[in-house]
């Protein structure tokens, strides 16, 4: 009897999200282990490696108990274990809205369209910006997101050359997030204002309302 297919879990949790066009929406996160890359500002290391293995029903049985319209998935990076694709097309059909949020280094294609992919374009800061893979950025639709964290002033030159030069501005949300602690979200604010760059700021809105918890939220 061929076994179901599994996906190795790091939590699943119920919260308001803290990041993207839709922050402080009520929402289901279904953090995944493993990653690949190790961005120099992490703040989820721990889902690299714990974790424990569900059955795709199982997984959806969990989400289900918290009766909400919304749900993402997200890692470390989510679209590393094949069955990952399976799951987002599931809960496609039974839920309004699902977010999928990715390093941006592991080709999209595979996802169901009627996700919403949040994808990463990693910068020097991060350690990992040879990693970005580039084709990832040519098929986004108006409904997806693109999001880069900065963590100090030459990143934030070199993201706003990125977007500009491949015309993501205006065909699809970009949003600019400081790495918390370390870039002031005012500095950034001043920046984005001086050159008239049309991105969206983004905070951590999570690390505000719960500054002393470091997971399930």
């Amino acid at each position: 009897m061929t076994r179901p297919p599994r996906l190795r879990v790091s939590e699943i949790f119920h919260s308001v999200q803290g990041e993207g066009t839709r922050a402080g929406v009520r929402c289901v996160f279904v953090r995944l282990t493993g990653c690949h890359l190790r961005c120099a500002w992490c703040d989820t290391e721990y889902a690299f490696y714990e974790g424990t293995w569900m059955t795709l029903d199982e997984i959806l049985a969990e989400v289900e108990r918290y009766r909400c319209p919304t749900v993402e998935l997200t890692g470390g990076e989510p679209l590393l274990q094949p069955a990952t694709p399976e799951l987002l097309a599931r809960l496609c059909e039974r839920h309004e809205t699902v977010l999928l949020e990715t390093s941006g280094a592991v080709p999209i294609d595979a996802v169901d369209p009627r996700v919403v992919r949040i994808v990463d374009i990693k910068c020097p800061g991060s350690g990992e910006a040879e990693r970005n893979h580039w084709p990832n950025f040519d098929v986004l639709s108006p409904r997806d997101e693109v999001k880069c964290v900065l963590a100090d002033r030459a990143d934030y030159e070199w993201a706003r050359g990125v977007v500009v030069a491949r015309g993501l501005i205006g065909r699809c949300p970009v949003v600019f997030m400081p790495v918390h602690g370390r870039l002031a979200p005012a500095e950034l604010a001043e920046w984005i204002l001086a050159d008239g760059l049309d991105v969206r700021l983004g905070v951590q809105l999570h690390k505000t309302i719960w500054p002393a918890v470091l997971r399930g939220v």
